[in-house]
């Protein structure tokens, strides 16, 4: 088990994965890195003051922007950004963030030329787009968290719904991250029997609309976004990639050709493994399918001229 793992930023989500990857001992040493300063070192104390309570090995230690501690890591995950605050419009979010997670890729590139990046910021298709340009790595090295997430919330929905299990559901969804995600109603089923078969089409489709804005749920709940969920999903991503598991997962990944498009990432089934992004799975969509993942892609792709327009690469 002599991996290292790299979290930057030590907000609400960074800290969330850390102590996830902690709790599931995937590696001897994981460094967590913040620009403020203690911040980073105080959470990773705390967490591995925890070790003998969860009974894990997997040293927690924390760094103020020194990015020589992270040298060596297997995976980075970035986490790094700021929320969208009252009056900033999308295009400052997206000229700041950039900003961001181009100078923190750069720097964790620098002292882990063969890490796996996995991206978190928001907004996340963009920022994937972000890291992917800054690393100048091979696309299946350079990803986004988002579909797992969605996923994740898509399965709660329904469980409550149907009363069952959540490890029970089985689901799919494809296309941006947020409003514009693609759900694929035929590749959901519970313990192999298809969703309709157990819910009227009204219901499943006010569980789609909740899921598609399930981040803005959590915004109006709590003032901030959610952090539990999506930090538990990126640790379920490193364990498929550090135990080489080989676990088919939808994640924002970069395409060149698939599914028709190009110079874009998107949420798309992979199967991942050791290598990061093994293997990007195409489905053959329906008429209805096709066109709401091309609705989807030029969404993103219009966040993404901004970037473009930034010139920062």
């Amino acid at each position: 088990m002599d991996k290292k793992i790299t979290v930057i930023g030590a907000g609400n989500v960074g800290a969330t994965v850390l102590q996830a990857l902690a709790l599931k001992d995937l590696a001897s040493e994981i460094v967590v890195v913040d620009v403020a300063d203690g911040v980073a070192q105080g959470k990773a104390l705390d967490i591995w003051q925890t070790s003998s309570v969860f009974g894990f090995n997997a040293r927690t230690v924390g760094s103020t922007d020194d990015y020589e501690m992270t040298a060596g890591s297997s995976v980075v995950v970035i986490t790094a950004g700021i929320p969208r605050k009252p009056g900033m419009s999308r295009d400052d979010l997206i000229k700041t963030n950039a900003s961001i997670v181009k100078e923190v890729t750069e720097k964790a590139i620098k002292y882990s030329p063969d890490a796996i990046i996995i991206v978190v910021s928001n907004p996340l298709d963009v920022m994937t787009y972000a890291a992917y340009l800054a690393a100048k790595k091979h696309p299946n090295k350079v990803f986004g968290m988002a579909g797992v997430l969605d996923v994740a919330r898509y399965k709660a929905f329904l469980a409550n719904e149907l009363n069952v299990s959540p490890l029970d559901i089985q689901a799919l969804l494809l296309g941006g991250h947020g409003d514009t995600m693609v759900p694929l109603k035929r590749y959901t089923t519970i313990s192999g029997i298809p969703v309709t078969d157990m819910i009227d089409d009204d219901v499943l489709d006010k569980i789609i609309t909740r899921t598609m804005k399930g981040g803005g749920e959590i915004v109006n709940l709590l003032g901030t976004s959610a952090w539990y969920a999506p930090g538990v999903s990126v640790a379920l991503m490193v364990e498929s990639i550090l135990k080489d598991q080989r676990r088919i997962f939808p994640v924002c990944a970069y395409l060149d050709g698939q599914y028709g498009m190009k110079d874009i990432c998107l949420g798309v089934p992979v199967i991942m493994g050791s290598n990061g992004i093994e293997e990007i799975i195409e489905l053959d969509l329906n008429a209805e399918e096709r066109e709401l993942l091309e609705t989807s892609s030029k969404a993103v792709k219009n966040v993404m001229n901004v970037l473009d327009d930034l010139k920062l690469f």
